[in-house]
């Protein structure tokens, strides 16, 4: 009869050992892995579940697309002005370099239009006129008997008035006409009013260092400016809103075009004639009671 002692020393075979420990381990590392696994999919499940918008942040990503925002929030306005230096540099040079069959809102704007260069362009060109204008009075009375200098304040706001009033009220009128007119005719090709306003503005650069020279007193120089700064300026407008109007009636594209070169000349002539023209000499007229008093103290 054998004794059945549970504190009897027992030999265990290494093999058996180590086949059994070797399946505890495997099976606990399964159990583990697999609840990791089921615990990060229940959170990630969780979180979509939680967060309706992250599919759809996902897809705009994705496409490369943005939600739009209302015109009367801040951030509507603020994306106009996310640009960067070397973007400005490329649209100041394009809007003084025109070339035959180059598009402006094509070939720089790229659907990008921006407020930031144009806001910029219309301030520096409003203190430049205002200086401008002072100074060349300035050089032109220098010299003369009896002449003191005031600095003429009120310069700065007509030229403010004048300058924004052309790049904003004019691409307003414009872009609502093309807008109309693309009603009627589907074919032609339409810019958005932030387009229009973009290239009416960079469109004014060239004109900031014909104001310059406008401080010496030479009145060919100040006409020889006036007319290479049109021609540019000019040049940039009309071929670019070209596409919009060639498939409309001719009559149309005549009086879009003459209107757009037309309110260009009125603005460069009218600063140069109202700032920078010559002051008329003083005229006084002497009335009969002042030629009678002088002939009496004379003759007395």
């Amino acid at each position: 009869m054998t004794s059945t002692d549970p504190f009897q020393f027992q030999e265990f075979e290494e093999d058996s050992l180590l086949a059994t420990n070797r399946d505890v381990t495997i099976s606990i590392e399964d159990n583990v892995k697999a609840g990791k696994q089921k615990s990060a999919d229940d959170f990630t499940a969780a979180d979509e579940g939680d967060n309706p918008l992250s599919s759809d942040d996902k897809t705009e990503l994705l496409s490369g697309q943005k939600k739009s925002t209302p015109f009367w929030t801040f951030e509507y306005y603020q994306n106009f002005f996310d640009i960067e230096t070397h973007h400005v540099k490329e649209r100041i040079i394009g809007s003084m370099t025109p070339w035959p069959g180059k598009n402006f809102i094509r070939v720089y704007l790229r659907r990008n239009p921006d407020l930031y260069g144009p806001f910029w362009i219309c301030t520096t060109l409003v203190f430049a006129i205002a200086i401008s204008g002072n100074i060349s009075n300035f050089l032109t009375n220098l010299g003369k008997p009896n002449y003191r200098y005031t600095p003429e304040f009120r310069k700065v706001t007509i030229a403010a008035t004048a300058i924004f009033t052309y790049a904003w009220l004019v691409p307003l009128a414009l872009w609502g006409f093309l807008f109309w007119r693309n009603n009627k005719v589907m074919s032609l090709v339409t810019y958005s009013f932030m387009e229009t306003v973009c290239t009416y503005g960079y469109s004014l650069a060239i004109y900031i260092p014909a104001v310059v020279l406008w401080i010496f007193p030479y009145e060919w120089l100040k006409w020889c400016s006036i007319v290479v700064a049109l021609c540019l300026s000019g040049s940039v407008l009309v071929m670019t809103f070209w596409p919009a109007v060639r498939d409309d009636h001719p009559k149309i594209i005549v009086a879009v075009l003459s209107a757009i070169v037309v309110l260009n000349i009125l603005l460069a002539v009218g600063c140069k004639i109202y700032f920078f023209s010559k002051p008329e000499p003083a005229v006084f007229v002497k009335s009969p009671a002042v030629t009678t008093l002088a002939r009496a103290l004379t003759t007395s």
